[in-house]
């Protein structure tokens, strides 16, 4: 597959984590968490280069030391808070583009998605290439109907969507989120479109077993007792 188009990885690890300290190096079973997504996209032995997008210097050792390259620093505008995916993206894109480096997909990985495996990133990106997507990613169900969501203000409840009261959970259409783990995204579609959710997108889904956004302490705990109980540590 990786001969036929060529791949990119992109790990995206800035430095500046707010709501965990350290975020993307923190120890993780063992392990700092970005190694993860680093192996998974490794083994999947699709991509012509795997690299982190960090403006971090200890970042880019650790990534360095699991396999992945640092050919350039990620700029101080790229790496602030308002810095979304996209803007991270194309600014990698470019920066290969000038060096006269190409690639026809590239995959945005997050450092903080220790589920991630090979299998679902190949499985992921036959799906992309031969359904002709823009971009596509994985998502996970809503564990409850969100149709039946509640407001809470001034200490007192009430339905978002009345019309849903008497309905049966099981009778309402279920709804997904994104599962916050890896972007698959077509480099020609993204040039123009410049998001990563673009005009033609698709998805597959994960099961919430698999899956674990992490972004307090208590998601940390919670994700290090899935990847134990569903994956195991090695």
């Amino acid at each position: 597959m990786a001969d036929e188009k060529k791949c990119l990885a992109i790990i995206a690890a800035r430095g500046g984590s707010k709501r965990i300290e350290r975020k993307n190096i923190r120890d993780f079973c063992g392990r700092p968490i970005i190694y993860y997504s680093i192996n998974a996209a490794l083994e999947s032995k699709i991509f012509a280069e795997i690299m982190a997008s960090t403006d971090d210097d200890e970042i880019a050792c650790t990534a360095a030391s699991f396999g992945a390259s640092v050919p350039f620093k990620r700029s101080a505008e790229k790496s602030g808070d308002m810095a979304t995916l996209a803007d991270v993206a194309l600014e990698v894109i470019t920066n290969y583009e000038a060096s006269g480096k190409n690639f026809d997909y590239i995959c945005l990985i997050l450092p903080t998605a220790p589920f991630i495996n090979a299998e679902i990133i190949r499985d992921t990106f036959v799906k992309m290439t031969k359904g002709g997507y823009d971009s596509l990613f994985p998502i996970v169900r809503f564990a409850y109907p969100i149709y039946r969501a509640l407001n809470f203000e001034d200490g007192r409840i009430s339905m978002i969507w009345p019309e849903n009261l008497n309905k049966r959970s099981q009778d309402l259409k279920p709804a997904f989120h994104d599962a916050g783990q890896f972007y698959w995204l077509s480099v020609k579609s993204f040039k123009e479109q410049k998001k990563v959710f673009m005009t033609n997108s698709s998805a597959v889904e994960l099961p919430e077993t698999a899956v674990q956004d992490i972004d307090c302490e208590t998601d940390w705990k919670i994700a290090e007792i899935k990847y134990k109980t569903y994956i195991g540590v090695k």
